[in-house]
């Protein structure tokens, strides 16, 4: 078989999807509080066999710009936030084949809880659970939860590899035929096939033995989303699927080649890489100009200015618009460093004003991800151009809900099945067969991770 791309959906538990101003859109549904909601969108995506929907997330309300949270609420710029895994189990209850993979931040949770959710999540889905990775980004997210300030970026992903170890460890406890269920002898699990971890480290310490088995699929899918350098080195080491935002093809060209030496050199030949895009189809081109021209004017100047706040930990309210940046000043801003360097870089200045910064950022707006627009040919068309050179597939945003999937699916999916660059049908029922991706067996995980590799008995 040729090689496929891979389809993820880029999901929000919340009033919006990742374009804040989609909630103005008038075919935009408004019962995004209810499971109806979520399950309407899963059986879209599954009838589309896209082979994972996932939810991004954030732990604070949008409130770094000003030190206040007005503009976010009175405009709706991602004003509110559901717990991501009540939404996406309430997804994967009502689909059967769906990858299903929700955000969780190794910042501001346990490595012992963490790991239990998704491997009770992964078990409850058949085998269809993946867990986004991330170290959170603002104070606001550390204030919910009693800290003065956010961690520094490196020692975020220091700590992070250290979470990793114990959420793996705790995984690997229980061996794949440990369960006996033998009722007549009364002998429910072998204990020699039971084990504890005895994890004691920097940043954590965690006993264990485990208290949940193994899924169908070993363990759930690890995605990540690093692109600053630590955060590359963080996701080499440790994700199937990488997520990840590209400006333009030609950069991803370049990126992607970059990713994948990186990838292999570690021994991760496999990791499926897929930036985010925006598609906008018409059945005519002139059709997709017209509805990409009144998305576009959804989005409001408060938008970006709110988004890239909260994004970079940095109150944009105190710098003059017309004021350039110092090389001190950007070097002290923390958040995602991805954004910011390739905000800097799409500036075309080293030292860019704030408002050339936000606006070659994107922030808030549908330029912020490369946007695919035409006819579903034309889309097609650009979407195997990137394929070819740039990526394994595409996480596809939405511009509104549920009508961006219902679009996609409806127009471009049969398209790219008919050139054959995308399945007509799963390949399996968990998410690791879908994806391509070998079972996870015990021990996997230890040959990334030298230290715990030397200690393994």
């Amino acid at each position: 078989m040729n090689r496929q791309m891979k389809l993820v959906a880029f999901l929000q538990a919340q009033n919006c999807s990742n374009y804040p101003g989609s909630w103005r859109h008038p075919a935009s549904m408004t019962d995004w509080s209810t499971k109806e909601y979520y399950q309407r969108i899963g059986r879209i995506l599954e009838d589309g066999k896209f082979h994972l929907a996932f939810f991004d997330d954030r732990l604070a309300i949008p409130d770094s710009y000003a030190d206040d949270v007005s503009l976010t609420v009175e405009h709706g710029i991602r004003a509110t936030k559901l717990d991501p895994m009540m939404a996406a189990m309430a997804m994967g209850m009502a689909t059967e084949k769906l990858g299903i993979g929700v955000t969780y931040s190794t910042t501001y949770y346990e490595p012992f809880h963490v790991a239990r959710i998704f491997a009770s999540m992964d078990l409850m889905l058949g085998g269809r659970a993946a867990w986004n990775i991330v170290t959170s980004l603002n104070d606001s997210e550390a204030a919910n939860f009693g800290r003065s300030q956010h961690l520094e970026h490196d020692l975020r992903y220091d700590r992070a590899d250290e979470f990793m170890e114990v959420v793996l460890g705790h995984w690997d406890t229980w061996e794949a035929d440990a369960i006996v269920s033998d009722r007549a002898t009364g002998r429910f699990a072998d204990p020699a096939k039971v084990h504890s971890l005895d994890h004691n480290g920097q940043f954590f310490r965690s006993r264990g033995p485990f208290t949940v088995p193994r899924s169908k699929q070993g363990q759930p899918v690890l995605i990540q989303a690093g692109a600053s350098g630590r955060g590359r080195a963080f996701a080499s080491r440790w994700a199937e699927l990488i997520f990840v935002i590209y400006p333009n093809l030609a950069v991803g060209k370049t990126s992607y080649e970059a990713m994948k030496q990186e990838l292999a050199q570690a021994g991760r030949a496999e990791t499926c890489i897929t930036p985010a895009v925006y598609p906008v189809i018409g059945e005519t081109k002139s059709m997709a100009e017209d509805k990409l021209a009144m998305i576009e004017n959804l989005a409001k100047p408060a938008d970006a200015m709110v988004l890239l706040s909260e994004v970079l930990n940095y109150d944009f309210s105190r710098k003059a618009l017309d004021e350039p940046f110092t090389d001190e000043e950007l070097q002290s801003i923390g958040g995602l460093r991805a954004i910011l360097d390739r905000a800097v870089k799409m500036s075309g200045k080293t030292n860019p004003t704030a408002e050339e910064l936000i606006r070659a950022s994107g922030r808030g707006t549908l330029s912020e991800l490369p946007i695919l627009a035409g006819t579903p040919a034309m889309v097609a068309d650009q979407m195997e151009e990137w394929f070819t050179t740039a990526c394994d597939g595409f996480v596809i945003a939405a511009t509104h809900m549920p009508g961006s999937y219902e679009d996609f699916v409806r127009l471009v999916v049969p398209e790219l099945q008919r050139r054959g660059l995308f399945q007509t049908e799963y390949a399996g029922s968990t998410l690791r067969e879908n994806l391509g991706l070998p079972l996870a067996h015990r021990g996997d995980w230890r040959k990334h991770s030298p230290a715990m590799a030397e200690s393994a008995t």
